[in-house]
């Protein structure tokens, strides 16, 4: 692990995957004072310039893990979901489809808000190009794409890399993504649950400079995150980049297989969506003229069929996409110690985490489902439609109020009592006695 090692009483952790997870991830490594080397397959920062937003909950993780993360997160331009005159980041659901006003061909009806208690939107690259700044010397090594993994006799781990190197570590975190070596080699090639399945949605997204956007939409709506639903499909916008510009989102629904190949992304087209989405409101249409005429199509998978059964194999662990497909952070404590606590760790990890997370891919099944619904195209079942919104709060909420200090308490002490060898916990630790979701 060359110049990162800090002392021979920490393990050597060796993440394969350069993406946000593992940046993030890494600082938190970091931050401990643990040895860390990050082997990324492609030749720089593979990320493209489309957009995401952070919750709250998820930012006070990044502060946890390490606070140079959510600083890095300040410089690249994130900002509020919602404008500057809004008491809370709201969550807005609005029709895109057909409630309109005779008298007003401008309206859209408000469906529902939700608060998002301090959600910050920014941009993937820069995001990752301010990490990357403070990022020591060393830690990340490019065009290093992992073929195979050994555990050895000694209990170090052997990575083969494609161009015929290879690099030694105690502990290997596969950051990966979702179609992830490391997964395939604890799982096994012929288990299914080693490669994710297609949701029949698809998605094209780019990014729209804000003073075009306000043209089409107005100064409200475009500084203000909204989801613009309606039958088979929906719409998401958010400003980025200092209120820069808009980052939008087009999911369709797709009955057939992918058509794509197995990169999970196809060449697509404006047009496409135009087409999908021709009898939509004027707004909506109007935005995605916007859009550029080629756009990638981009096919959404996920773990969800087949749950991953485990995230780790002795001293190799599985985070973020490899894991579940779905989440871009969270807080699981830091690998503390000696080199044979690292399966411990990796074990309370993995009963701690799993079946939350696995909760999240199946939820955003189901809330993308509810946006898609064909009661929005029918005047007669707007009603039955609007029931939904409960159901979405109460899956946000379960998600953006987490009790974070009480996961990590809990995860020490369940990490401290087996490192004592209490029986009943070394033995009998099940998943029922994971952390609540």
């Amino acid at each position: 692990m060359g110049d990162t090692t800090l002392g021979d009483t920490k393990p050597r952790i060796a993440i394969v995957g350069g993406g946000v997870v593992s940046m993030i991830l890494t600082f938190g490594l970091i931050q401990r004072k643990i040895p860390v080397r990050v082997y990324e397959q492609a030749s720089g920062f593979r990320e493209i310039g489309a957009g995401f937003a952070f919750s709250a909950c998820a930012r006070h993780c990044m502060d946890l893990l390490n606070p140079s993360v959510t600083e890095a997160l300040k410089r690249c331009g994130a900002v509020p979901i919602s404008d500057e005159n809004e008491k809370d980041n709201y969550l807005r659901w609005i029709d895109g489809y057909n409630q309109h006003r005779l008298d007003d061909l401008s309206y859209q009806k408000p469906l529902a808000q939700i608060g998002g208690g301090g959600f910050r939107g920014c941009r993937r690259d820069q995001f990752l190009q301010e990490l990357a700044k403070d990022l020591p010397p060393g830690v990340i090594e490019f065009s290093k794409r992992m073929d195979t993994l050994e555990h050895r006799e000694d209990g170090s781990i052997l990575l083969t890399f494609a161009d015929g190197t290879t690099a030694e570590a105690d502990a290997v975190i596969g950051c990966d993504g979702i179609k992830s070596n490391v997964r395939k080699s604890i799982l096994g090639i012929e288990n299914k649950a080693s490669y994710a399945q297609y949701t029949h949605k698809v998605a094209y997204r780019g990014l729209v400079p804000m003073s075009a956007a306000i043209e089409v939409l107005g100064p409200w709506l475009a500084n203000n995150f909204h989801h613009h639903i309606g039958p088979g499909s929906h719409v998401t916008h958010y400003p980025v980049a200092n209120h820069q510009a808009l980052n939008v989102v087009i999911f369709l629904s797709d009955p057939g297989p992918w058509s794509g190949d197995s990169s999970m992304v196809s060449e697509g087209s404006r047009d496409e969506v135009e087409a999908a989405l021709h009898d939509w409101h004027p707004k909506v249409r109007n935005l995605v003229s916007l859009m550029p005429t080629k756009l990638s199509k981009w096919g959404l998978f996920d773990l969800g069929d087949y749950p991953v059964p485990t995230y780790y194999d002795r001293s190799v662990c599985l985070a973020g996409d490899a894991a579940h497909a779905t989440s871009p952070h969270h807080g699981a404590g830091a690998c503390l110690g000696l080199r044979n606590s690292v399966e411990v760790a990796f074990d309370t990890f993995d009963k701690m985490r799993r079946r939350r997370t696995q909760w999240l891919v199946n939820s955003s099944r189901r809330v993308c489902d509810l946006y898609h619904q064909r009661e929005w195209a029918d005047p007669e079942r707007w009603t039955k439609a609007d029931t939904c919104f409960e159901e979405i709060r109460d899956r946000s909420y379960k998600i953006w109020n987490f009790d974070v200090e009480g996961m990590v308490q809990q995860t020490l002490e369940k990490y401290e009592e087996r490192l004592r060898g209490q029986p009943e916990i070394a033995e009998g630790f099940s998943e029922e006695d994971g952390y609540t979701l």
